[in-house]
């Protein structure tokens, strides 16, 4: 492993320090210190929005064929480094390398050039008057400032989400991401300052509290008056608590999900079965779509449960930077003790354990949690009721296709579901009735594509607005409207 670096914040196009010390970000490959991270603060976050609010105006009026260039060679530089940043994910973040890590950093290099070419074909429209002396034209503009605040699970790849359609549509970005992965977002700020953005375009705050509503780099981010926009991946608590302190800023808000994965009795339950373990253990089950619950019909609920253990026991754990390793640690304690609750409280309840079930001895760290499958999974229980986030599959059972939209909908999640069927009338119906913002059919619920809108359904806690592609653009511009009244001679 790497020796010990010291990082730095990025304020006004320069490293910077803070005043305030320092704390240490620790790999959970090995629990080593991996940085010494500067402590930022209430001030240092002011500083950082005072840069980007100083830059607005050069961002706004940058033509769009000069933004666009520049995220093609943010995209070149990331893809040039495409081994460094992926070795630096999977030390820093735990996912495994060759089958995670490095298609992360493809799919950030593919946001910033899909950011690239969707803002040169951001069309403005000609809307007709009901006054043949007026014309009605829509055209659209950044918001100005952008506040985005990230999570740790996918250290390049979510802030890209943001970042890229953020700086093609002429805003500048305050960005704060995790302290468990601030390693990861500084090196993706060294690809965007390399690219030649000009000073005050983006900037990199840390503090080693997680926004929660009481730490004070991310609550000035939220609550600074010349912030004009939030943008934050993270649990629905932590939505709502932004939701509340922003104060009508507008905000694009990817929130919690659980799952599910729903099997119907006409399935094919070979891809299922697949399907069903690849959603669950990818990136060791730290996922906001990934399978949270398993719902089987009961006609087929045996046969599948067998492929499942089937499948789940190809997942090898363990580091990693090693070659045939599916399932790296999972990030941080906390997350892992909520695993530990969440199994515990089915055991207690009546579920079984069919295979893992706790974390595996041998390894440098408690972090490395055996790939597990849960069976007799009700509704009482806290996988019915909030992400589990680790490398589980809970598996339910329901009596019809009626029960079973009943127990997927009954949840204050909707982010994205998948059923397997081979009926396309089921299959409709399905896609009709689940309470989700993506429903995805034979497929796994980790499916999305970067030009797709991806988000939550309104009326749930799985957030606000849409992320993808040219969706983020629409989501981070104004909509402005100008009527000119065509001047005539007078009569």
């Amino acid at each position: 492993m790497e020796t010990t670096k010291t990082l730095k914040m990025f304020i006004a196009g320069e490293w910077v320090d803070s005043q305030s010390g320092e704390f240490n970000v620790t790999s959970p490959v090995d629990g080593k210190v991996i940085y010494k991270v500067p402590r930022g603060t209430r001030e240092d976050a002011k500083r950082a929005i005072d840069a980007a609010y100083e830059a607005k105006e050069e961002a706004r009026r940058m033509p769009v064929y000069e933004r666009a260039k520049l995220l093609h060679r943010v995209a070149q530089i990331i893809s040039s480094r495409r081994e460094e940043l992926a070795r630096q994910l999977s030390i820093e973040q735990g996912k495994p390398y060759a089958t995670e890590a490095l298609p992360e950093i493809d799919e950030t290099a593919e946001n910033f050039r899909i950011a690239a070419e969707d803002i040169k074909r951001l069309d403005g429209r000609i809307m007709p008057s009901r006054d043949p002396q007026k014309l009605i034209l829509i055209s659209y503009e950044p918001y100005g400032v952008f506040s985005v605040i990230t999570p740790w699970n996918y250290p390049f790849l979510i802030p890209s989400e943001y970042i890229a359609p953020a700086l093609a549509a002429g805003n500048t970005v305050v960005f704060k991401p995790s302290s468990y992965v601030v390693g990861s977002a500084a090196m993706l700020v060294e690809c965007i300052q390399s690219a030649g953005f000009p000073p005050g375009f983006v900037n990199l705050v840390f503090s080693d509290g997680d926004f929660t509503g009481r730490e004070e780099v991310g609550d000035e981010l939220v609550t600074n008056s010349k912030v004009a926009g939030v943008g934050l991946t993270g649990h629905s608590s932590t939505g709502e608590i932004v939701s509340k302190r922003a104060r009508m800023k507008k905000l694009l808000l990817e929130c919690g999900g659980l799952g599910p994965l729903i099997v119907l009795d006409d399935s094919d339950l070979g891809r299922a079965a697949y399907a069903a373990a690849l959603s669950s253990f990818s990136n060791a089950g730290q996922v906001c779509c990934a399978a949270e619950r398993v719902i089987v019909h009961e006609r087929v609920y045996e046969q599948f449960v067998e492929r499942l253990v089937s499948e789940a026991k190809k997942w090898k754990l363990g580091n990693p930077l090693e070659e045939g390793v599916m399932v790296g640690p999972m990030n941080n304690e906390p997350t892992a003790s909520k695993v530990d609750e969440h199994i515990k409280d089915g055991l207690n309840k009546g579920a079984k354990v069919l295979l893992g079930g706790k974390r595996a001895e041998g390894f440098p760290t408690r972090l490395y949690y055996e790939p597990t499958v849960v069976v007799d999974v009700t509704r009482d229980m806290l996988f019915n009721q909030d992400e589990t986030f680790g490398p589980v599959a809970p598996v339910m059972m329901g009596s019809s296709d009626s029960e079973i939209l009943e127990i997927a909908n009954s949840t204050i999640y909707g982010l994205q579901a998948a059923v397997f069927t081979r009926d396309i009338g089921r299959a409709f119906r399905f896609s009709r009735e689940l309470k989700a913002g993506q429903v995805l059919i034979n497929e796994s619920t980790l499916y999305w594509e970067p030009q797709e809108p991806f988000g939550g359904i309104g009326g749930k806690k799985s957030g606000v607005g849409r992320l993808g592609g040219v969706y983020t653009i629409y989501e981070m511009s104004n909509i402005k409207t100008v009527v000119i009244h065509t001047i005539t001679n007078s009569p």
